[in-house]
């Protein structure tokens, strides 16, 4: 079945249960579990819901608890901690099977003219002279497990074109570093709220990939067990995420079987939009 941007907003249309809880449904992306970047997205849209008009999402800090059930909806509940003469802040709780799946802190700051500097983004090819993931993917198709061979080749949401592909089923050691460029398939007529969320959601893509880089291993290698345990996002400048970014990665290290991975978002004429930071599980199982 076609996965496309409207699905994907249609993901973070959260359900009002009763005040300052929400409820959220799921789409599975191959990984067997909830996507931790579709958590990340409806805790900050659920928390959203709850702030006054004009403040913006600056800053998100999660934790994943335990893994998502595909099978059964996400219910959250929103803690009010602080509605400042600036600054809003909140504690978003996502509970399945009666279970704290993951726990979100979002702070929203009203507009404010400031200091402005940020660095340039390294240089990097159009995005139009590289070839869709999605084309890797379904040229090794035959290397998908069956049951899952559908879901990883069916459309996405998001356009994502790797600088650097690499071969999920036959990777070399490389340093822990990519570049990809991504963007929503289609325009995207909402607020400011739906860009932040899809800019959410594609910004735990490729975090712990890169962390398996110089390991010459995937997520796709047997034994690997890989998953976020936490995610940090701050929103820079407002985000339009119909047009091109660059997402420049980085793994300065992994050990005791956690890795940790760090982004910057720039949009396409070079501003800085962005800043992620991942540590996560990176557990090689013996056969």
């Amino acid at each position: 079945m076609p996965y496309q941007v409207e699905d994907l907003l249609g993901l973070m249309d959260l359900e009002p249960l009763e005040y300052n809880i929400y409820r959220g449904r799921n789409r599975d992306i191959g990984t067997g579990r909830v996507f931790g970047g579709q958590v990340l997205a409806q805790a900050l849209v659920a928390a959203k819901r709850t702030v006054e008009e004009g403040r913006h999402a600056h800053s998100l800090h999660g934790y994943f608890i335990l893994p998502g059930d595909l099978d059964h909806p996400i219910v959250y509940f929103v803690d009010r901690l602080r509605d400042g003469g600036s600054f809003t802040t909140r504690r978003v709780t996502a509970i399945q099977h009666g279970k704290a799946i993951f726990n979100l802190s979002a702070s929203f700051h009203r507009p404010e003219e400031g200091l402005d500097h940020a660095p340039d983004p390294p240089d990097a090819p159009d995005p139009e002279t590289l070839r869709p993931e999605l084309d890797y993917i379904r040229e090794a198709a035959d290397r998908i497990p069956e049951e899952v061979r559908g879901v990883l080749t069916q459309d996405r949401p998001l356009d994502i074109r790797p600088v650097d592909p690499v071969d999920l089923f036959d990777p070399e050691p490389r340093p822990g570093e990519r570049m990809t460029w991504f963007r929503a398939i289609g325009e995207m007529s909402g607020g400011l709220l739906d860009h932040q969320a899809v800019l959410a959601y594609a910004s735990d893509y490729g975090l712990l990939a890169t962390v398996l880089q110089p390991h010459a291993v995937t997520v796709r290698t047997p034994g690997m067990q890989v998953a976020s345990l936490d995610h940090a996002l701050w929103f820079h400048r407002p985000v339009k995420m119909d047009d091109w970014h660059l997402y420049v990665i980085d793994s300065p290290t992994a050990h005791g079987a956690r890795g940790f991975a760090r982004g910057t978002i720039y949009t396409r004429d070079g501003h800085l939009v962005a800043s992620v930071a991942q540590e996560g599980l990176v557990r090689r199982r013996s056969q």
